[in-house]
């Protein structure tokens, strides 16, 4: 198994009481204090107005029965209706400068904050102390212990970001091919732009040609691509369709150094299957040693009029492993594009339906955040069931999926997931998962024994979910590019149209289950295939032809 799915450094919830510390990961190496002159760069996000009413405004604008479908709204609109009240901009402000913090930008909507300081930054946040930590040469500033905010303030605050999480180490290149060449994975056709194109019915007429489509990739952890390696990958495998050769715009700095394996997997494969569509890379190496990438992202969405209107993100963090105002604020950011109508796909992780551990014996399964967020297509994986040819396909037994402990099931998908709960035989005891949860994946595509071009050599036996998302990003683009050649607004946040399909322009993937705790009770499997939609492969994966038609044609 390859585990392609990254955690996410993210922000705590605010207490009165004191914020939660996190333990210190033991690769990490904490080298000392810092010094009191150093900088630091802390973001503070505001108490939102009317997010009740941004997502009844999101589901009026993405369900093709209502009358305001496609009317999506402009970022000044959106900043209009969320945008914090002068009273909590006038605490927070206030708060920080009576700490002698005015070194802080704003973004269009107003509601985050990022303000350099020193460490009066503990003055700030009482209880808090900087250090220096270490690990494979990256360095972070991060607190271990707790710290409490005013009550005056608190209820003007969602989380403060930059002080506690720690990413995890990234996968190694050589773990990756050893674990493949293990299981046997050199016997495999693999998968090349190709094989999908052929498996999802893509001809070669299929490529984008609108004048204002566009579609990004998220890159985190140090992650880049290297030009030279997209130029390569197209060289070799794009030879039989339409394509451009060259990012059209990174967002962000691009790191030096040998090219990273998820970086080039994501840029070489929404531009293969998404082929001829402009492509941008949103990347974040060169951030401040207190910066999280993942915010960094949020607040560069909540601040560019012109963004493109598909994007893919391969990274994501244990539910249980971040707390619930963090989580339902980044879900505000969610609605906010969404709105907007653009279409974030998130991977669904590669830990099948996980297992969280009890030392009591009562273990359940651990879903995963942001993919169990209800605003967000969460993509789940598959095989081909004859791995010397294209042909049907079955679970990839990595697939992550299952149910929100979190956020309870949308309306949008009641009663699809009703249906899979009432249709299966045998299903994981209740006690392992929340049956009214928000479920997980809503779609999925061929996850295993990709070919990729990193630092100039072709490597296969790439596999995750974070091979299938780009790859659904990219159908989705081309699907895009033809609503706009007929005059139509873009996708925007696709799951209540998606689940109103019922299936319509998509392979059922009705064979093999994913793995789960390995105990006595579910012993390593966790839920299975089945007619229609499933927490394991979603609806199914594409058959382009017959999406195009369901998603172009629609009224």
């Amino acid at each position: 198994m390859v585990s392609r799915i990254h955690i996410l450094a993210s922000g705590p919830e605010l207490q009165a009481n004191g914020a939660d510390p996190q333990m210190i990961p033991e690769d990490w190496t904490r080298v000392g204090r810092i010094d009191p002159t150093e900088k630091l760069e802390l973001t503070f996000a505001l108490r939102q107005q009317n997010v009740d009413q941004l997502e009844h405004l999101l589901l009026l604008v993405s369900d093709p029965e209502s009358a305001q479908y496609g009317k999506h709204l402009t970022l000044e609109e959106v900043a209009a209706l969320v945008r914090p009240s002068q009273l909590t901009q006038k605490v927070v402000r206030h708060w920080l400068q009576s700490h002698g913090v005015t070194d802080c930008q704003t973004i269009l909507t107003q509601d985050f904050l990022q303000c350099t300081m020193n460490t009066v930054a503990e003055a700030l946040l009482p209880g808090i102390e900087f250090h220096r930590y270490v690990r494979d040469g990256i360095s972070l500033v991060r607190s271990s212990s707790a710290y409490h905010v005013h009550e005056d303030v608190l209820q003007h605050l969602d989380f403060v970001g930059g002080v506690h999480r720690f990413p995890p180490k990234g996968q190694d290149l050589n773990e990756v091919l050893t674990k493949r060449r293990l299981s046997g994975a050199k016997f495999h056709l693999g998968n090349t732009p190709a094989t999908l194109r052929s498996r999802y019915n893509l001809t070669a007429a299929d490529v984008g040609s609108a004048q204002n489509n566009s579609q990004a990739v998220a890159q985190f952890l140090e992650q880049f691509y290297h030009p030279a390696d997209l130029a390569e990958f197209m060289t070799l495998f794009g030879r039989s369709f339409q394509h451009l050769s060259k990012i059209d715009r990174v967002v962000g700095v691009q790191g030096a150094g040998k090219a990273g394996l998820e970086a080039s997997l994501d840029v070489e494969y929404i531009m293969s299957t998404g082929a001829n569509i402009p492509t941008w890379v949103f990347t974040n190496p060169g951030r401040h040693e207190t910066q999280e990438p993942f915010l960094q992202w949020m607040l560069l969405l909540s601040n560019m009029t012109d963004i493109p209107w598909v994007h893919t993100i391969s990274y994501g963090d244990d539910e249980d492993s971040l707390s619930s105002a963090y989580m339902m604020r980044i879900n505000t950011e969610f609605m906010k594009a969404g709105v907007r109508g653009i279409s974030i796909l998130f991977a669904s992780g590669d830990s099948g339906a996980g297992c969280r551990h009890s030392t009591k014996g009562e273990n359940s399964f651990r879903p995963s955040f942001p993919a169990s967020s209800p605003y967000v297509t969460t993509v789940g994986g598959t095989s081909f069931k004859n791995p010397f040819k294209v042909t049907y396909e079955v679970t990839d037994y990595i697939s992550g999926g299952g149910f929100s402990n979190v956020f309870k099931m949308p309306d949008y998908q009641v009663g699809a997931v009703e249906g899979y709960l009432k249709a299966v035989p045998v299903l994981p005891p209740k006690t392992y998962f929340n049956t009214s949860g928000r479920a997980y994946p809503d779609i999925a595509a061929l996850s295993d024994n990709y070919w990729v071009v990193t630092d100039r050599v072709p490597i296969p036996w790439v596999s995750g979910t974070s091979a299938s998302t780009p790859v659904v990003g990219g159908i989705l683009s081309l699907i895009n590019d033809q609503r706009f050649l007929k005059g139509l607004p873009s996708l925007g946040f696709l799951n209540p149209r998606l689940y109103q399909l019922q299936g319509q322009g998509l392979f059922d993937v009705t064979d093999g289950c994913h793995l789960s705790c390995l105990d006595e009770q579910v012993q390593g499997q966790g839920f299975c295939a089945a007619l229609s939609w499933d927490p394991v492969t979603g609806w199914g994966t594409p058959n382009y032809p017959a999406l195009l038609a369901a998603l172009v044609l629609e009224k």
